[in-house]
């Protein structure tokens, strides 16, 4: 592996809505270099290509062959991710993805095997870690500031109409979504309460579709969590809430509170007096449709961390190992509603599958 490489030549595979994000993060960094995309609608990827002043191609095979492509980007419906991230890591590119890694544990370990078997860099686009408060947040209870945990929650109460389903051919499906609300509008706040608390040992769910026609996975979703620190807590996951309410994530400890709505941190810690002291920086931005409030600060932020992690040939965050925590909560979640029954997250990590 070349770790004298200062700069890296970035192509993005799929150019719907969030590889935009992904466009102004990439162009922004000190490493990176945006110089192509894939799509296999020509006049898709002839727009985001004029847009970049990039090379445009349909084939993804010629897109592997473009020059001085050294990384791919994959922005396509979660279960392609396996297929267009090994065909690149066979082609010898480092492999950066858009939540979640894929739609199942399984496939996911498919991905880093293949990642590792051919040398190149695996990392996965979470990018709710870069933000500032959250940063905070996380220093805070490592620091045990609110002393031991022992309940955390998050909630993710959002709205999508109809039509975010009806007019897509993948979204609410379990083949290319992997499920409905909780791997695709709340898989970043899971990945944040386990990052805070860390992780969880068992869950048990329940989950339904009560506002959406014609989709075949959740809009509603909720379960109970014991954590591998002994805590417990509650995880809430809709689509459905009107009106839309900002995520929460909160950290409840032995000495106060933190409470996360949206991207800002709320704290209610106790002074030596046993007295709360409350700290509100202000009011969250609203979460009520796919691209709300998103920005490409923490993208980029993430991107700087994971080419400066390529040029020095350690471990990016998030690498691939770190993203199976979240989605082994997820499809924990999935089966405990399914089977009625408490599910373990080693278990799941272990086989990819509960027998």
């Amino acid at each position: 592996m070349n770790t004298e490489q200062n700069t890296y030549g970035i192509g993005i595979v799929g150019c719907g809505n969030i590889s935009e994000t992904h466009a102004e993060a990439i162009i922004r960094t000190g490493r990176g270099q945006l110089i192509a995309a894939h799509s296999r609608t020509e006049q898709t990827v002839e727009a985001f290509s004029s847009k970049y002043d990039i090379s445009g191609y349909t084939s993804f095979h010629e897109f592997l062959k473009a020059p001085d492509l050294d990384v791919v980007v994959i922005c396509t419906p979660t279960g392609t991710h396996l297929d267009y991230g090994q065909a690149a890591a066979e082609a010898g590119k480092h492999v950066i993805v858009e939540k979640p890694i894929e739609i199942t544990v399984a496939r996911g370990q498919s991905l880093i095997d293949s990642c590792k078997d051919n040398e190149v860099k695996l990392a996965v686009i979470y990018q709710s870690r870069f933000i500032d408060d959250v940063k905070k947040m996380k220093e805070l209870v490592d620091n045990k500031t609110v002393g031991d945990v022992v309940m955390a929650s998050a909630s993710v109460k959002w709205f999508r109409d109809q039509e975010y389903y009806s007019g897509s051919s993948w979204r609410g499906t379990f083949e290319l979504d992997g499920g409905g609300a909780v791997i695709n509008q709340s898989i970043h706040t899971i990945d944040l309460l386990q990052w805070f608390v860390g992780g969880v040992k068992s869950i048990a769910a329940f989950k339904g579709t009560f506002t959406h026609e014609g989709i075949e996975a959740e809009d509603n979703a909720v379960a109970c969590l014991e954590f591998n620190n002994g805590a417990i807590g509650v995880f809430e996951a809709s689509t459905s809430i009107t009106p839309p309410q900002d995520r929460t994530v909160e950290i409840n400890g032995t000495k106060g509170t933190l409470l996360l709505e949206g991207d800002r941190l709320q704290k209610t810690l106790q002074d030596q007096s046993g007295e709360p002291k409350q700290d509100s920086p202000g009011d969250a931005a609203g979460a009520a449709s796919p691209l709300a409030g998103m920005t490409f600060k923490n993208h980029k932020n993430q991107y700087d961390a994971i080419l400066d992690a390529f040029h020095s040939d350690t471990a990016p965050v998030v690498s691939g190992e770190d993203s199976l925590q979240s989605l082994a909560i997820v499809e924990a979640l999935y089966t405990s509603a399914d089977k009625q029954e408490v599910i373990y997250i080693d278990d799941i990590l272990d086989t990819g599958d509960v027998d």
